[in-house]
């Protein structure tokens, strides 16, 4: 009895350390599994820096939402990292905050006053990643430390950002422009009426040069729902007509008698466009 308790008491830890490495075994492959699409992924977003990319000691970096840019850092070396002009950092957070000193200041005022994050290791061969968080977007930095060379300073520049401007500016170029180009004023016709509902978008008026009809609304039409128009023939049907649209103006390429611009299912609101005689026709300037 003796003899089988020992054999038993000795047995067991082997038995359990057994179950502990088979247990171990497939979790250690697992986890294998699951970091190397995380790997690969980082590894794909890093944006390392480039030679082409430095103006005087600025590394400048595109910015693109979710990429991760290497900073290479050196102890007894600050690194600044510059935010955009008119940027407010809200939060830096960091993996590592005992080997690495971290601070922030800014330069400039007003519109022109820029945040620097400014990033300095205690050692060589440290990394670390660090994120930081402002009103209008979000960072993520890889930071690693070697003896000497270090980078002074880097910034961003926002091509997004860049587009919207360019686009905000053909917009405001746009309605800015004359409805159209190279029409005398002799040559256009005032002779329509506008009848019908009042609704806010009601238009004001409706000329033509000959060519196109253009019906002038309120400037809130451009903030409002838009109403189509449709063409009216003799038997009073409609029909809908292809139209531009510029600035507060709907432009139609053809002339008509008859026309209606309807809103709404329910209750439909209807505002009704018709063309005079010419024994009524008004022509600016006669």
């Amino acid at each position: 009895m003796t003899r089988t308790f020992v054999a038993s008491t000795l047995l067991a830890p082997c038995i359990i350390l057994a179950a502990q490495s088979a247990w171990a075994a497939p979790r250690t492959g697992n986890a294998t599994r699951e970091t190397t699409p995380v790997a690969a992924a980082n590894r794909a977003a890093t944006i390392e820096p480039v030679a082409q990319g430095f103006i005087n000691a600025v590394q400048v970096y595109p910015f693109a939402d979710g990429a991760i840019y290497h900073v290479i850092t050196a102890p007894e070396r600050v690194t600044d990292i510059a935010l955009q002009p008119g940027e407010t950092l809200v939060a830096v957070a960091s993996g590592d905050t005992v080997r690495w000193v971290i601070g922030d200041t800014t330069s400039g005022s007003g519109a022109e006053k820029r945040t620097h994050v400014l990033v300095k290791p205690f050692s060589a061969g440290l990394s670390t990643n660090l994120v930081i968080t402002t009103d209008r977007r979000s960072y993520h930095i890889a930071l690693t430390s070697v003896a000497k060379t270090a980078m002074a300073a880097l910034s961003w520049t926002y091509p997004e950002d860049a587009l919207i401007a360019l686009k905000r500016a053909a917009a405001a170029t746009e309605v800015a422009a004359p409805v159209a180009a190279g029409i005398e004023v002799e040559q256009l016709h005032f002779n329509y009426a506008v009848s019908g509902d009042r609704p806010a978008w009601r238009p004001y008026r409706a000329f033509d040069d000959g060519r196109q009809t253009f019906i002038e609304f309120p400037a809130t039409l451009a903030v409002g729902e838009a109403p189509p128009i449709f063409l009216m023939d003799g038997k009073g049907e409609a029909q809908l007509v292809n139209y531009r649209v510029k600035g507060r103006y709907y432009v139609v390429d053809r002339i008509f008698d008859v026309a209606e611009l309807r809103l709404g299912t329910k209750h439909q609101q209807v505002v009704r466009i018709s063309r005079v005689g010419e024994g009524a026709s008004k022509r600016r300037g006669s």
